[in-house]
C-alpha cells in the first residue's frame, strides 16, 4: 500500500495511474448507472477535468487514506467493522474513487457511512453514485441534507445561480455539531462550520500507528465566493453568512490538528506537504483559519467599496 514517501517515484506514480484509469473502466465502475456519473460538460464547467485528474491513493496515517483527485478531496477512514468515507467529488468522480479504494484492498460494500462536507457539486456530485455502489447511509448537516436529497442548490447557497444540481441522495442521519457519529470502533465528529454554505462541516477524529495517535481534521472550505450580487455583509437569504464564517475561524484556530485535509487539496497545501515527506503539520488548521479570515476582511471591504455593485466571484 502506498505511503506519501513513494511519490518520490514516478514510475510508481506513472504505473498507479494507469492501473486506477484501468480500474475505473472495470466492471464494478461499470455498474453504476449513467444517470449518477455523467459528467458536467466544459461549457459548464471549465475546471472540472482539472480537478478530476487521477490521483494514486495513499495512506494518511494509521487507518485513513486518500481516496480523491488531484484537485477533489475523498478520504476513507477503515475498520473491520465497516469504512467511512467522506466527500464524493463530482459524479464522474465516484469512479475513480471507487478505483482508488479498490486498488487499496478495501471493498466498496464495506463503507457504511457517507459523510459531507458542503453539498456543492464538486464535493456531493458523486455522492449518489458511491452510496449506490456501496449500499450505505449518508449524514449530513440540516442545510445540506436538504439539498442532497433533492439535488438542487438552495437560495440560502452565496453561490446560488452557479451550483448545478446533483443526483439526488438518500440520506437517512442528521448530524448533530459536536456529537460523534460512530461505525464500529470509528468515531469521528462534525463540526458545523457554515459561511462558504450554511451548514458546511469540518470532521475530526483519531488515527492511530501502533501507540502513536494523531488527530486529523478535514476542514470544510472558507472562502467567501458567491455569484453575483450576493452579499455577505448583507445578504437576505443568508444573513448569519459573516457570523458562520468567523465562528468556524475562531474553532479551526483553536482545535487539536496534526494532519489537515481540505476539499479543495491545494487549499492546504496537501502537494507540498506530501513533496516533503511528512503531512504532520500541528499550525495548519491556524494558518488555514487566519487566512480564511483575511480573505473574508478583504472580501467585505470590497463590498463596503463597491456597495450595489455585483461583488460575486468564481464558484470554489
Amino acid at each position: 500500500m502506498l505511503e506519501p514517501a513513494d511519490y518520490r517515484s514516478p514510475m510508481r506514480t506513472c504505473l498507479l495511474t494507469i492501473a486506477m484509469t484501468l480500474l475505473s473502466a472495470s466492471s464494478s465502475a461499470q455498474s453504476l448507472p449513467d444517470s449518477l456519473i455523467a459528467p458536467y460538460t466544459a461549457e459548464q464547467c471549465p475546471r472540472c477535468a482539472t480537478w478530476n485528474t487521477p490521483h494514486p491513493p495513499f495512506r494518511i496515517f494509521g487507518n485513513s487514506w486518500y481516496v480523491g483527485t488531484h484537485g477533489l478531496g475523498a478520504l476513507l477512514i477503515t475498520s473491520p467493522e465497516g469504512h467511512v468515507l467522506i466527500d464524493g467529488g463530482l459524479p464522474d468522480t465516484a469512479p475513480l474513487i471507487l478505483a482508488s479504494i479498490t486498488a487499496l484492498g478495501f471493498d466498496i460494500r464495506d463503507v457504511r457511512l457517507i459523510l459531507n462536507s458542503h453539498p456543492h457539486y464538486d464535493h456531493a456530485g458523486g455522492i449518489a453514485a458511491l452510496q449506490h455502489a456501496s449500499g450505505a447511509r449518508v449524514a449530513a448537516s440540516v442545510p445540506s441534507a436538504r439539498v442532497l436529497a433533492t439535488g438542487k442548490a438552495d437560495a440560502s447557497d452565496p453561490q446560488y445561480g452557479l451550483a448545478y444540481d446533483i443526483p439526488a441522495v438518500t440520506y437517512s442521519r442528521l448530524i448533530e455539531d459536536g456529537k460523534p457519529t460512530a461505525i464500529g470502533p470509528l468515531r469521528l465528529t462534525p463540526h458545523v462550520t457554515g459561511g462558504h454554505t450554511p451548514g458546511g462541516t469540518t470532521w475530526t477524529w483519531q488515527s492511530c500507528e501502533g501507540e502513536r495517535c494523531l488527530d486529523l481534521v478535514y476542514a470544510d472550505s472558507q472562502t467567501p465566493v458567491s455569484a453575483d450580487g450576493f452579499r455577505f455583509s448583507d445578504g437576505a437569504t443568508y444573513p448569519n453568512a459573516v457570523a458562520d464564517f468567523r465562528g468556524a475561524h475562531a474553532l479551526l484556530e483553536t482545535m487539536a490538528c496534526d494532519i489537515l485535509i481540505t476539499p479543495h487539496p491545494e487549499a492546504s497545501q496537501l502537494w507540498e506537504r506530501v513533496a516533503s515527506g511528512t503531512l504532520v503539520d500541528p499550525e495548519a488548521c491556524a494558518r488555514y483559519a487566519a487566512n480564511a479570515r483575511r480573505n473574508l476582511e478583504r472580501r467585505l471591504e470590497r463590498e463596503t467599496a463597491t456597495l450595489g455593485v455585483p461583488t460575486g466571484e468564481r464558484p470554489r
